[in-house]
């Protein structure tokens, strides 16, 4: 049976739209985006694995690797029927826990490595720390330009994926004292801290304008 691009077309006015089709322009290509990121994100993952040798990292490469796995097939699987996935999207759950090291100590300046032999785990996690920070971005702008309900909830939900992946990532470096954290001193952090306020009541919203004194 042969498409009819007119039948199409009318479609797209009256609303009657396929659920394959259910995407708005913006929303295709910020979804392409994605998931070809998420593609660059997964092979490097595979490609710098072989760089490292601590257990602790090797096993946070490979957890992320395979929930990310997941979730682009969860996302693909949405966007190209327009319905619910097969799976239901998920949490990702970090091992680490949430102590970071604060201050700052004398380390050697960074710089871009000349060759592979320069390698180390710390060049590793940082491109995998890179990697679910411009994920995360991604998905955020796609989600707000998603017309789909379906692949909107997808994106939405695992933005915070992400996130966690980052925080694991940056608490492993912060750990071998590779993701330094420098903080304000006391005195200058709780004066921002408390240079708020609660909100408290509603506007009051003048009914006419117009009755307002002169």
């Amino acid at each position: 049976m042969q498409n009819n691009p007119n039948q199409t077309h009318m479609n797209m006015h009256t609303g009657n739209i396929p659920q394959q089709l259910n995407h708005g322009g913006h929303e295709v290509i910020d979804v392409h985006e994605v998931l070809s990121g998420t593609i660059g994100a997964l092979n490097q993952y595979s490609l710098l694995r072989k760089y490292v040798k601590d257990s602790e990292l090797l096993d946070i490469i490979d957890r992320q690797y395979q929930f990310t796995q997941n979730e682009y097939n969860i996302t693909l699987d949405c966007f190209k029927s327009g319905q619910d996935p097969a799976q239901p999207t998920q949490s990702y759950k970090m091992n680490q826990n949430n102590d970071f090291i604060y201050g700052l100590t004398p380390t050697q300046p960074k710089k871009p490595i000349q060759s592979e032999m320069e390698m180390s785990e710390e060049i590793v996690a940082g491109c995998l720390l890179s990697s679910c920070k411009s994920l995360a971005s991604a998905k955020t702008m796609a989600s707000l330009e998603t017309t789909n309900p379906v692949v909107r909830r997808v994106l939405a939900d695992s933005i915070p994926n992400c996130i966690e992946m980052a925080y694991e990532l940056s608490i492993y470096q912060n750990k071998h004292h590779n993701y330094q954290v420098p903080q304000f001193s006391q005195q200058d952090m709780m004066q921002i801290v408390n240079s708020f306020a609660p909100a408290q009541g509603s506007p009051q919203i003048q009914a006419n304008n117009y009755n307002m004194p002169h």
